[in-house]
């Protein structure tokens, strides 16, 4: 194995980190952003009114998308663990 795999390799990581953790984080953001609008519009500012929403909103994401990262990482683990039995 030579620089250049591991490099692919790392990118090839990089891709799967940020594929599995994009829905979670955009769906995360999205809630926060209308809180935050919601806050401004009726001058509620109550610190448990961001963190509540968010969570739930974040647990039903990482349930509903589930499969589709579990998919992916075990892909991932595929192609590296091929990989590592071709080297050899």
């Amino acid at each position: 194995m030579n620089e250049t795999d591991v490099l692919d390799i790392a990118r090839e990581a990089l891709m799967v980190v940020l594929k599995t953790s994009a829905p979670v984080m955009l769906i995360g953001m999205g809630v926060g952003l209308i809180i935050a609008l919601f806050q401004a519009l009726t001058t509620i500012q109550e610190m448990t009114l961001t963190f509540v929403p968010k969570i739930v909103a974040i647990f039903i994401t990482i349930v509903l998308f589930l499969p589709f990262m579990m998919t992916t990482v075990i892909e991932f683990s595929n192609t590296l663990f091929d990989r590592i039995a071709n080297v050899g």
